[in-house]
């Protein structure tokens, strides 16, 4: 009989848990979204690894490289492109006697500009150094006085990976790293690489920061069908031997093409399916298998984008939801028809409603993340109103604040 606290139910999931992942996966994390493969696993990104090296490149002998842009859908390669890059650059400064920093930091989990710069001094400050990087209780300009102290004692050249660049509050950050040395702020080379879900990216930034960055931008497209089985094909090695039906790989693929593109959702779809077999104790993972990890991927993808919100941005999600959910006929919501949802979703969370304005601010902030779509509607006089949509499932959204 198990325990009263569930202790012995703990215990024998955990003695069930091997280094591998169980007896379906040989090296699970290969299948993680943050690993970052070996070159020959990166596929169709030839070129733009290849033009992004060429922006950087003068960077592996201490010379100033040029700051970019990489713009595209989640999913579509650019972080791990501007991750290898960099790898590769530093092995190559250290080769020629360069040292060069290296750090990244995904601006969704960053607190603004202070933390971001908090997290990329963690990232390059040596052993020997001195310095310190708290994640708070120092002013924005003391991290950049402490950035530019480790960068100038300890390296010949620094690149900056910031993703997710859109996240941050401001430019300012953008604009302070890519004139550094041009302001005569620090002794060496900064090169930036800014990577950006939203192609419009450009047009909120200040005139200052466009004029750092110039034209040194790139788009990445999605994946076809064709590249993702390839993606997925080269980490077949995740799973033990054997393990794999012969279409699960072809079907993940074609799933994840026909939705979004997104290599990232196509792998954590596949890892899933393989977690599926595993809580079933089946010795193979077959394609019924990717059917149950759709939802549990979903679900992962979501709380992905809204981990960074403040809680009324969820309460308005929630709304959105039920008026989805239990209005199936109807598709498109108008602002105060969510607010009054949204009044109820507060009530029952006890929570203070934010103003009208405010809500609407939210309401568009879940558009930007491509969370909720929005249009423009005319009354019938000459006045015009904002409408809003679901562009998740409802049930998905809900499972969330169950």
């Amino acid at each position: 009989m198990d325990s009263e606290d569930g202790s012995d139910t703990i215990h024998s999931v955990f003695e069930n848990v091997d280094e591998g992942g169980g007896g379906i996966f040989e090296q699970r994390e290969i299948l993680q979204i943050d690993y970052v493969p070996s070159e020959k696993r990166i596929v169709g990104r030839d070129e733009q690894i290849e033009k992004v090296a060429e922006e950087i490149g003068p960077i592996v002998v201490g010379q100033p490289p040029n700051s970019i842009i990489i713009y595209g859908k989640t999913g579509c390669g650019k972080s791990l492109v501007a991750k290898h890059v960099s790898k590769i650059a530093k092995e190559e400064a250290e080769n020629r006697g360069v040292r060069l920093a290296t750090g990244y930091v995904n601006c969704q989990q960053a607190k603004g500009n202070s933390d971001a710069l908090s997290k990329y001094g963690r990232a390059i400050n040596p052993p020997e150094s001195s310095m310190t990087f708290p994640a708070r209780g120092i002013s924005e300009n003391e991290y950049f006085e402490r950035v530019w102290s480790v960068l100038n004692e300890f390296y010949d050249a620094a690149i900056i990976i910031l993703d997710e660049v859109d996240k941050l509050n401001n430019d300012d950050l953008l604009m302070a790293l890519s004139r550094a040395g041009e302001d005569g702020s620090v002794d060496v080379p900064i090169g930036v690489i800014a990577v950006s879900n939203k192609i419009n990216y450009r047009e909120k930034m200040s005139e200052r920061t466009k004029s750092s960055f110039g034209h040194n931008e790139f788009i990445f497209e999605p994946y076809d069908a064709s590249q993702i089985r390839e993606i997925l094909q080269n980490r077949t090695d995740a799973f033990a031997d054997g393990v794999l039906d012969d279409g699960v790989i072809p079907r993940a693929a074609a799933l994840s093409a026909k939705e979004h593109g997104d290599a990232r959702k196509a792998m954590r779809l596949l890892r899933y399916a393989g977690d599926q077999a595993n809580k079933e104790n089946a010795d193979r993972v077959k394609e019924s298998h990717l059917s149950d990890a759709r939802a549990s991927a979903e679900v992962d993808r979501l709380l992905e984008l809204i981990s960074g919100l403040p809680p009324h941005s969820k309460h308005v999600l929630i709304a959105l939801a039920n008026l989805t959910k239990n209005q199936p006929e109807r598709e498109w919501f108008r602002t105060m028809k969510i607010r009054e949802t949204y009044l109820g979703v507060c009530e029952q969370s006890g929570a203070d409603p934010l103003s009208a304005e405010r809500t609407r601010q939210l309401l568009n902030e879940l558009c930007f993340l491509e969370i909720a779509g929005s249009r423009r509607g005319t009354g019938e006089g000459k006045g015009h109103y904002s409408q809003y949509t679901l562009l998740w499932d409802a049930d998905i959204v809900l499972s969330l604040d169950a």
